[in-house]
């Protein structure tokens, strides 16, 4: 029996002897970087970045613009920034449907403007931008044939929006009262079509964005971008709610779609890598 017990507590001991060892080594990674020597492409750089952009959603008028983005990338994630843009509107395939079709005067009581009013009562969009906050949170290389190595990084911003509209209203004789001022004796005329059209001026609203930096060296990038702009806004100017008059009640909260590109050079323009 003491033998049965002595050969017991030598195979136990063998037993353990795999898992004590195991527990006494130390896994060399541990601690470490999940990459070294990687390096920092935007980690506290400046970007500067020459953009042009183009609506993808414009009822009338699409814009197409020229700007600047500036931003300060405070780490590999975070960054701030704001974009500026000038743009110019030209007439969408349905406005040019829509103004072709309508008649250069009409009668009294008709609802249909006259081409002059529609196209006057149109707006465009010269100025418009946003202050915002980016993250970036993937970042990573791509290859083609095992030869080609592009590093890139997609980002998503949100802030706020500025836009400056304007439009050509009004050639025509405008109505002094639109809707009417009872309290003065002025009756509604019912004709929205001659009301000022409402929809010009500064506009402060919500700003989207997304894209994706293309590395072409440590010091330039191209950017693709997607920005969303959300303001109140009424493009064709008109009555909207049929109410038959042009007030402030026919905005309302509108996307508009920027889809950009841009070439984003970094400053300083070497790029650092990490232990």
């Amino acid at each position: 029996m003491h033998r049965l017990a002595s050969a017991a507590a030598v195979l136990l001991s063998l037993s353990l002897l795999p898992d004590l060892a195991q527990a006494e080594r130390k896994n060399a990674l541990d601690g470490q970087p999940a990459v070294r020597h990687r390096l920092l492409l935007v980690k506290r750089r400046f970007e500067l970045t020459p953009a042009f952009e183009g609506s993808v959603n414009a009822d009338f008028k699409h814009i197409l613009s020229a700007g600047l983005k500036l931003e300060f990338h405070i780490s590999d994630m975070w960054s701030i920034g704001a974009v500026g843009f000038y743009g110019k509107g030209i007439d969408t395939g349905l406005n040019g449907r829509i103004s072709g079709d309508l008649p250069d005067d009409v009668d009294d009581g008709d609802p249909t403007p006259t081409q002059d009013q529609w196209d006057e009562h149109l707006n465009t969009m010269p100025l418009h931008g946003a202050g915002y906050i980016t993250i970036t949170p993937w970042y990573g290389k791509l290859a083609a044939f095992s030869k080609f190595f592009v590093n890139f990084d997609f980002y998503f911003s949100a802030g706020v929006a500025y836009a400056q509209l304007e439009n050509e209203c009004c050639s025509f004789d405008e109505d002094p009262a639109p809707g009417g001022d009872l309290e003065n004796g002025i009756l509604p005329d019912n004709n929205p079509n001659n009301d000022p059209a409402l929809n010009d001026g500064s506009r402060v609203g919500g700003y989207l964005g997304g894209g994706i930096h293309l590395f072409l060296a440590d010091w330039a990038a191209l950017d693709l971008t997607v920005r969303d702009y959300l303001f109140q806004d009424n493009p064709s100017g008109l009555d909207f709610d049929a109410d038959l008059a042009v007030t402030d009640d026919d905005n309302r909260f509108l996307n508009h779609l920027f889809m950009g590109v841009g070439i984003s050079f970094f400053l300083p323009p070497t790029a650092k890598r990490t232990p």
